[in-house]
């Protein structure tokens, strides 16, 4: 199964008109990171996994696009 996260991320931060700051911001993590994320250049923890999770209201599911 191919990792959908760094799309997923990506398009729910464009989705809600965030930068790429903002989101880090919200996060208390770097715009680094995130970009790195959004890439596939590195994975989150599963601490951060969940709380991008909370943040955006979606489900870890939903979020790395393991199917239903």
């Amino acid at each position: 199964m191919k990792n959908s996260f760094p799309k997923n991320l990506k398009e729910l931060r464009l989705t809600n008109n965030m930068t790429q700051t903002q989101v880090a911001e919200k996060l208390k993590t770097t715009q680094r990171k995130v970009s790195y994320w959004e890439s596939g250049k590195i994975e989150p923890d599963l601490d951060t996994l969940i709380s991008i999770a909370e943040f955006f209201d979606v489900s870890i599911d939903e979020l790395v696009g393991r199917p239903f």
